[in-house]
């Protein structure tokens, strides 16, 4: 099995978000125990597998995410990151790629010069009160949260950038959250930086302590920062270790989310874990 490595919503080597990208003959999945245990192995935020599908349906590919514990509904890194790999391989036509997952019917658009850009449904951001023990576990007041419907993380709005930035989290509190994962974000300090927001995202209920640059969780924010900033277009920064930018564009009830991607490495699975 071919497997690749490749850097998500960056256009630098080690930067973004690295997903594990496995392209396979089909058109049967492998067993979900042993793609959870690849993923698993690499030991990555999400490992992407994608299996061709018969012409003339209502999708070209087959798309599964697994993080190291449990499959995904939703992942835009490793979205982007198969679609990369597709573009190497010359194996996308004309258009718009489609994609049947477990988050419904996704599309995708590879254009020449590199850029990709993924129709997503948007996710809602619905006030809540405060959940208790959130702020305990960020170590940080909240000025409001929200839920985000089938997106199932928790939403916070922290006062400034910088707030965001120093989050030093509790992640054995994190888990105890009944939440898949906590999203903080705030207003970008100086938007002449090129970005209206930033954000950090933490998940380690579901074995991300902290994942690089969210996809899926722009599918809340774009639509949060475009109500808020009066505009359809916005651009966020996910401001981890590692960093990446995210140009989002809200269109009804769907994200468009734009980047960039670096394949990183190439090799081979050499034995399938057994089940």
């Amino acid at each position: 099995m071919r497997i690749r490595i490749i850097d998500a919503f960056t256009d630098r080597p080690f930067s973004g978000n690295p997903a594990a990208v496995c392209l396979l003959d089909g058109p049967h999945w492998p067993h979900p125990e042993q793609m959870r245990r690849i993923a698993a192995e690499m030991n990555l935020s999400e490992t992407a597998f994608a299996v061709p599908l018969l012409a003339g349906g209502e999708a070209d590919w087959g798309l599964r995410w697994f993080t190291p514990v449990e499959e995904v509904n939703l992942c835009g890194h490793g979205t982007l990151a198969t679609v990369h790999a597709l573009q190497g391989d010359g194996l996308l036509g004309e258009g718009w790629v489609r994609f049947d997952t477990r988050g419904g019917l996704l599309r995708a658009l590879a254009e020449a010069d590199g850029t990709i850009t993924l129709d997503f449904p948007a996710n809602p951001h619905l006030p809540v009160d405060t959940l208790p023990g959130v702020e305990e576990a960020l170590g940080r007041p909240v000025l409001a949260a929200y839920e985000t419907g089938a997106l199932a993380d928790y939403l916070v709005l922290l006062p400034d950038e910088h707030a965001v930035r120093a989050l030093a989290p509790d992640f054995g509190a994190l888990t105890r959250l009944p939440v898949r994962g906590v999203l903080a974000t705030a207003p970008a300090d100086d938007p002449a930086a090129g970005y209206d927001f930033v954000s950090r995202f933490f998940a380690p209920a579901v074995g991300i302590t902290e994942d690089p640059v969210t996809g899926s969780a722009h599918t809340a924010l774009a639509p949060y920062w475009a109500e808020r900033l009066g505009r359809t277009k916005v651009t966020g920064y996910q401001a981890s270790v590692r960093g990446g930018l995210v140009r989002c564009e809200v269109t009804g009830d769907r994200v468009l989310l734009a980047g960039r991607a670096v394949t990183v490495l190439d090799g081979t699975l050499r034995t399938l874990p057994q089940v």
